[in-house]
């Protein structure tokens, strides 16, 4: 009988194993190995949450995310049609962060405040939370501000925190606990998110990409809750 070759063998015997399914590339540390059927577009989301988280919108790559997801670049058209289709679902989640991130200083609110006091607190704590948010997420939240849209007016429940509210909604809330109690006029109710808005996200904003970056945090915080009282009381 003819013997047969080992490379042959080989050839055969690999030509019957199982096709690999998709899982991380080699040389590629940071992809997902696995990911469940019918989740590839939660994994090209959580990648393009990483790469937002790590440098801002402009490292949103649709290919870079496929990559990290393990998939070829052409299984995240069935998901998001372009780069675009992919930040803006980054920014529904970037802005669904924020807005946890205002709801876990709310819950810090102690409920036997008095109507007003509770009113006070609530501001404070939307200014803080995103502050906080502002200075711990930094690439997501520059990503949750990539485009002009206005936010609080697309109901976009991928937006919203754990309260059903997006930021915007959030600080509305707590204005309108401001008219309710009596510390804020009718007259100076309408846009008033406005001007609260500006200063802390004005703030925010020097500290990310301006002179206040090299303060230190304790500084940063100090400076923070003075703008916020600022804000509370200039209305």
């Amino acid at each position: 009988m003819t013997k047969k070759l080992p490379g042959k063998a080989q050839s055969k015997s690999a030509a019957k194993s199982p096709a690999r399914s998709p899982g991380k590339p080699p040389g590629n540390p940071g992809g997902r190995s696995t990911y469940r059927h019918g989740d590839l577009r939660r994994a090209l989301l959580e990648a393009g949450i990483a790469l937002a988280r790590a440098g801002g919108p402009e490292a949103i790559v649709l290919r870079e995310a496929t990559r990290q997801a393990g998939v070829v670049p052409n299984a995240a058209y069935r998901h998001f049609a372009s780069r675009q289709d992919l930040l803006e679902a980054v920014r529904s989640a970037a802005l669904s962060g924020l807005a946890k991130s205002m709801e876990a200083e709310l819950a810090k609110v102690h409920r036997s405040k008095t109507p007003q006091d509770a009113a006070r607190a609530s501001l404070r704590a939307v200014g803080a939370g995103y502050l906080r948010f502002a200075l711990t997420e930094t690439g997501l939240f520059r990503t949750a501000f990539a485009t002009p849209e206005l936010l609080g007016f697309t109901g976009d429940p991928a937006r919203k925190g754990d309260s059903g509210l997006d930021p915007f909604e959030l600080l509305s809330a707590a204005l309108d606990k401001f008219l309710e109690t009596g510390l804020l006029p009718p007259e100076r109710r309408p846009a008033a998110e406005f001007l609260a808005w500006s200063a802390v996200h004005g703030f925010a904003m020097l500290i990310i990409d301006g002179p206040l970056h090299t303060l230190p945090r304790g500084n940063l915080d100090a400076i923070g809750a003075r703008v916020i009282a600022m804000v509370e009381k200039g209305l």
